[in-house]
Formats: C-alpha cells, sequence, structure tokens
C-alpha cells in the first residue's frame, strides 16, 4: 500500500506554481489539450453510446435524486432509447477510462492532469467522441452505484456488492443526512454535465453550411475541443467527489467553481445552438422564397411568406380609403413591390405618384409599400403613421420582424434608396430594381419590367425625360428639335464666362445664317439641381450592368462632372451631342472662329464634337466618378468612358448634413 500511495504521489505530485485551469485563457488551454489530439482515424458508433449514457444518467440522477428525498418518484416516464443489436461496447476503453479518473486526490490541477491524461488515452478519436467515451466510463459506474442503492435493501446479492463498493455509506440514512447538500451539488453537476455533452453532441451534428449564410457555425465549431475539455475535467472532479464521500474522507473535492464554469459553458452553447437554428432557419427560408419567385404559383403566397415566416401577415393599409384590406386584393394582378426605409422623401414618394394616377382605375397592377424597419420603436411608427398618410396606394403593416428582410438585402441589394420590385401574378420577378427606371422615364417605361428597360436601352434620346420639368421653356426646345446648352458648377466666375461666352455663339452670324438656332439653360436651383443629378443618377444605375455604348459613356462622364467648377451638356432636342467639363466646354466654344469653316462644311453638331474632342486629348485629366453605394448592386469593375481601361476603385466618406442641421445636432 506504501508503495502504491508513493506512485500516486509521484505521478500527481505538482509545482504550486503551475496555474489552475480556471485562470487560463480558452487559446492556452487549447494550446495544451490539442499535444494530446493525434487524428482522428478509430471509428465509434458514438450515437449509441451516446443514447446508454443518456439513459443511465438520466434514471441514475433521478435515483439519487429520490434516495436523498427519501421518495419513491416513478421511473416510468422516461423513454428509454435502445441501440441496434449490432451495437458493441467499447468496455476495455471505458474501463481504462474509469481507471484515469478513481482514486485520485481532490484538487484542481490533479483533475488538469487527469483530463490530459484522458486525452492523451484517446488521442485517435475526434473531440466529440472523446467526451462520449469520457461519459460513457463514468455513467457505468455511476449506474452500478445507482442500481445497488435502489436494490441493496431487497436483493442480497446487491447488498454485497454495495458493500464491496462503499454504497452503503451514502445512502444510509446518517449519511444522506450528512452529505446531503454535497450529494444534491453533485447530482446537479452530473445533470449539467450531461446537457453540455447533449448540446456538444447537437452542434457536432449540425449540417454543414457556408460561413457566410451561418456565421454562427465555425465559431461554436472551433470552441467545441475546450468545451469537451471541460466536461471532461468536470467529470473527473465528480468522480473525485465521490470517492471522497464514499471514503467519508476530510479532504473533499471543491466543486463550487466547476459549477460555475460548467454552467457558463452550458448557457454559450444554448445561445450558440439558438443563434445557428436561426441562421439556418434564415438560409432555409430564403432558399423556399427563392424557390417560390422562379417557380410560378400566386403571388398572394410569395407576399405571405416574404413578410412572416409563419405565413400570417396582417391587413394591408389602402392609403385611398383610409381602410384596412385582406391581402387577396393582390390575387391575379402585377404587383410593384415599393420598397424604403422611413427616411424616404416626399420627392422620392413623387415619384410613384403618375404610376399610381395611371393605374388607380384599373385592376391589374398594384403599388403595394414596404417600409424596411428592423427594428420598431414608438418614434418609428409614429413617422410611419405620418408617410402612409402621404401614400394613396397599399402599405404592409406589419411591426414584428419581416421574414425577407434578409433576402431583400441580399438577393435584391437593397441598401438605403428606395426600390421598386415588379412582380408578376405568379410572383415571378420582373424587374429587381425599376425604381430608377420610373424615376428616369415615368409611365414611357411602363409597365416597367426588363423587357422595357431593353426597350429603353436602344434609344438614343434620352435627355428628355431628365430634363422634363425643368422649366416649361425647356419642354418647348425639346420638341421644336433645339440645340440647348444645359449647364452648372459651382465656381461662378466660370458661369458668367461660360454663360458670355455661349450667348455670343448662340448669336454669332455663321449660325445665324445657317439657321441653328441655340437655347442656354443654367441648371442653379436647388431643387432642380437636385432633380437634374438624381435623374442622371438613375439611368447610370439603369446601364451599370449593360453593355456600354455611347449613351452609357456620355451618362458616366456627366456624372463625374457633379462635383466640379462647371459643365455643360449640349442636346439637340433630346439628343445628346456631347458633354464636357468647365476647361473643355469652354475652351471649344471660345474657339469658335477656330472651327467655324468646318461648320459651314460638316455641319454644327459634328464640328462641335470633333474639336471638342481635340481639345479633350490636349488637356487630358483623370475621371473621378462617384456612384451612391446606396444605389443598389454595383459591377466590380467599370470603363473610362475615354480610354479603354478599367477605372481604379477608391472607397469615399461623404458628411451629407448642412450647417445649420450640424449646428442644430450639436
Amino acid at each position: 500500500m506504501a508503495v502504491i500511495g508513493h506512485t500516486l504521489k509521484a505521478l500527481f505530485h505538482h509545482d504550486e506554481k503551475d496555474p489552475s485551469p480556471f485562470t487560463q485563457s480558452n487559446e492556452e488551454i487549447s494550446e495544451v489539450i490539442y499535444t494530446t489530439h493525434v487524428h482522428s482515424d478509430i471509428k465509434l458508433d458514438v450515437d449509441s453510446l451516446f443514447t446508454l449514457s443518456q439513459n443511465i444518467l438520466k434514471r441514475s440522477t433521478h435515483i439519487v435524486d429520490n434516495v436523498v428525498q427519501g421518495t419513491h418518484a416513478s421511473l416510468e416516464h422516461f423513454d428509454d432509447k435502445i441501440p441496434p443489436p449490432s451495437f458493441s461496447s467499447p468496455l476495455c476503453t471505458l474501463k481504462q477510462i474509469a481507471a484515469e479518473m478513481f482514486c485520485k486526490p481532490p484538487g484542481e490541477k490533479v483533475a488538469h492532469k487527469t483530463t490530459l491524461a484522458i486525452l492523451d488515452k484517446l488521442s485517435h478519436y475526434d473531440w466529440e467522441a472523446k467526451a462520449v467515451l469520457t461519459l460513457a466510463a463514468f455513467a457505468l459506474e455511476y449506474g452500478d452505484f445507482s442500481l445497488l442503492a435502489k436494490f441493496e435493501s431487497t436483493d442480497p446479492l446487491a447488498k454485497s456488492v454495495a458493500i464491496l463498493k462503499r454504497v452503503p455509506a451514502l445512502t444510509r440514512p446518517t449519511a444522506v443526512q450528512k452529505h446531503r447538500q454535497a450529494i444534491v451539488e453533485l447530482n446537479s453537476l452530473i445533470k449539467a454535465t450531461l446537457q453540455v455533452i447533449e448540446l456538444i453532441f447537437e452542434l457536432d451534428k449540425f449540417p454543414s453550411y457556408d460561413s457566410k449564410d451561418v456565421p454562427g457555425l465555425g465559431p461554436a465549431e472551433e470552441q467545441i475541443p475546450v468545451d469537451v475539455y471541460w466536461a471532461i475535467i468536470t467529470i473527473a472532479a465528480i468522480v473525485t467527489q465521490i470517492d471522497s464521500l464514499t471514503t467519508d474522507s476530510e479532504h473533499k473535492q471543491e466543486l463550487s467553481h466547476f459549477g460555475q464554469k460548467i454552467n457558463i459553458v452550458l448557457s454559450k452553447l444554448r445561445q450558440q445552438i439558438t443563434i445557428i437554428r436561426q441562421q439556418i432557419e434564415q438560409v432555409e427560408y430564403r432558399g423556399r422564397l427563392r424557390k417560390l419567385l422562379q417557380t410560378p404559383i400566386e403571388i398572394v403566397e410569395v407576399f405571405k411568406v416574404m413578410i412572416s415566416s409563419q405565413n400570417v401577415p396582417q391587413p394591408l393599409f389602402d392609403g385611398a380609403t383610409k381602410t384596412t384590406v385582406e391581402i387577396d386584393v393582390l390575387r391575379q394582378v402585377n404587383v410593384f413591390f415599393f420598397i424604403s426605409t422611413l427616411d424616404i422623401t416626399d420627392e422620392e414618394i413623387a415619384v410613384l405618384r403618375p404610376v399610381y394616377d395611371h393605374i388607380k382605375t384599373e385592376n391589374k397592377h398594384k403599388i403595394v409599400w414596404l417600409p424596411f424597419v428592423e427594428e420598431w420603436t414608438e418614434t418609428l411608427r409614429k413617422k410611419f403613421e405620418l408617410l402612409k398618410t402621404k401614400m394613396p396606394w397599399l402599405v404592409v403593416q406589419h411591426f414584428g420582424p419581416i421574414a425577407g428582410f434578409k433576402f431583400i438585402k441580399e438577393e435584391w441589394n437593397f441598401k438605403k434608396k428606395p426600390t421598386v420590385v415588379v412582380l408578376s401574378p405568379q410572383g415571378k420577378v420582373q424587374h429587381s430594381n425599376a425604381f430608377h427606371l420610373i424615376e428616369s422615364w415615368g409611365l414611357k417605361a411602363f409597365p416597367f419590367t426588363n423587357s422595357d428597360q431593353e426597350r429603353l436601352d436602344k434609344e438614343v434620346q434620352w435627355v428628355g425625360p431628365i430634363v422634363s420639368g425643368l422649366h416649361h421653356d425647356v419642354n418647348r426646345w425639346v420638341k421644336e428639335d433645339k440645340y440647348i446648352f444645359f449647364y452648372g458648377g459651382h465656381d461662378k466666375e466660370w458661369i458668367q464666362h461660360f454663360t458670355k461666352a455661349s450667348t455670343a455663339l448662340s448669336h454669332d452670324p455663321v449660325l445665324k445664317e445657317a439657321k441653328i438656332s441655340i437655347e442656354l439653360f443654367h441648371v442653379e436651383n436647388k431643387s432642380l439641381l437636385s432633380k437634374f443629378w438624381s435623374g442622371i443618377e438613375s439611368l447610370f444605375v439603369t446601364k451599370l450592368h449593360k453593355t456600354v455604348d455611347t449613351v452609357t459613356q456620355e451618362v458616366q462622364k456627366l456624372l463625374s462632372y457633379k462635383n466640379e467648377s462647371g459643365w455643360a451638356l449640349l442636346s439637340k432636342g433630346s439628343t445628346v451631342v456631347v458633354s464636357g467639363h468647365a476647361t473643355t466646354i469652354l475652351k471649344t466654344v471660345i474657339d469658335f472662329d477656330m472651327w467655324k469653316e468646318v461648320v459651314i462644311k460638316k455641319g454644327f453638331e459634328f464640328s462641335f464634337k470633333e474639336y471638342h474632342e481635340r481639345t479633350v486629348r490636349a488637356t487630358h485629366r483623370c475621371l473621378h466618378l462617384e456612384i451612391p453605394n446606396i444605389a443598389g448592386k454595383l459591377p466590380e469593375t467599370i470603363n473610362c468612358p475615354y480610354c479603354p481601361r478599367d477605372m481604379e476603385i477608391f472607397i469615399s466618406y461623404k458628411c451629407c448634413h448642412d450647417e445649420t442641421t450640424a449646428n442644430a445636432k450639436r
């Protein structure tokens, strides 16, 4: 006995400076336990082994609770699962694990060394199997203990075996009274540890998904080895405490730290699994919604799934009658699904008013507004109530989470700007963002499908929809097919120079003789500027993913001049002749004497473009293009309109508050 005692002391002797596992970080524990892991090449029926361990421990803890409480609660409510007949218990391995755990002195550092010894013995098993094997080894012993505790008073054989295993030391009334609190704590810790391994087991059974779709899965799986470590070390501490109690030793295993830690692990695993389940539900939901949108079905069904994962959305609000209507009003109609945040402006709402006026007397098309709000507050609800009074169409009134939010953001590239998704009566997407198309072309693009956009993309005349509404004179000039200079910029001196030079050009005798009429329109009013550039941006977005043509290049060039000192666009009626930067366009106008002879021979339009292009080549400048990131899905590359090279990509951040707003918020 002395030799055995000396060997145990030598094996578990430790330097007092060795850190407790409770003072080490997860990274430090990972570093240590991974030295015990070789690779997973031993096959094991983990499912059956875990099932049997669950059966044993759930019944055993119940029996021990009965002993402690002096009750005889029935075990009939337990629904034990039976492993297949082919299952073969890894009994030798279980006994070897048990040998590592029993008859060890109490202490956190001893439990740590026991755990490393078990992990080293199980180095060829995967982490889930290490946890289940350790649990099964413990269940084998604790199950024996519980059975003997139950039958020792009625079965002579059980009584003799119980004496050898020191069961009466914990089950006789005086012992139960003395160790009641310790036994209760022990049994609770066993239950918590079983739950931890159940969750590890569940986590390991999740199907594999892309980390982008289920981001919670990766971190949770990476944490499994450390969670397995805490499950095994807790089992080792439980076994030591059982040893201490059955021998009535003065030195008990302190379990409170293990209890606190295992409950932290349990809580964290529950949270992770809840998040992962929600993420998987979202993935499956998006797949179901995607399939619905690709397979003709019925638009009402699409709306139900889009709004509520339970398929029970609230009735719609009818802005025309100020009453609520059932979602069935959408059956057999085309829907313009209008999606926006609550920061939508009156100007953006006004874009859809002509569309509503056009469709309100027929029953083939409906506009439905979905407010994109991820978390409702009382303030946002009040803002919503105000906004919906400005809309005569249908409005979604659903103040819970919108099931399709992630789908709308990822599949339809919704950011902050309003979008209009055009859906057929069967729920198929006819256009994923027709708002820019409506803003650029108005009813000329009705009913705003992809084919309508393709039809309009073939038309060279594109200025009309953008400049219509700027001024009644402009509409008249466009109809009369006159040349028009639209110009603007923040350099007042350049504006003056260009106005003077272009006015002189329009009165030049050569042009008068050729009966060439040029009109000027300075885009200077703030609201007109906003309308003009909004139209240019919308037109640019509608052409982003199309084949690059001269119209696309002119739109791109013009958009690059938005924040420059000056710019000008020359059109003939609604057809663009050329757009230019302040320096090149002004030089072309001022130098008219140098190219007016060409006008007589080849015409004004050809001559202006030719001289301007020569000027551009002589005064090369880098093109800077700012595209709002809220406009929809942007291409990875954009070609320079002046040369065939890809433009470099930069990210800029811009504050849109003016000084008045900024001061008000200070």
